[in-house]
């Protein structure tokens, strides 16, 4: 299943600067905020991103709807 996003031009290019060759966006999002002790990855190698009100709601917003499925498929599951 995919979702579409909305990110602004800046969350985008930053994004963009760090996503590998052969890495899909949902990669680099999910290598990011996969496990979340590796957000701070994103920001020892881009300070700038700490002060970036944009990407601390599109985080948020992405954490939230994965908490959304992680709860739906418990939920189907059980």
């Amino acid at each position: 299943m995919t979702r579409t996003i909305s990110l602004s031009d800046e969350a985008y290019n930053l994004l963009k600067s760090i996503k590998r060759k052969n890495e899909s966006f949902s990669d680099v999002i999910k290598r990011l905020v996969g496990n979340k002790g590796r957000l701070i990855e994103a920001l020892e190698i881009y300070p700038e991103l700490a002060e970036s009100e944009e990407f601390e709601k599109s985080v948020k917003n992405l954490r939230e709807k994965m908490d959304e499925e992680a709860e739906r498929v418990l939920d189907e599951v059980h």
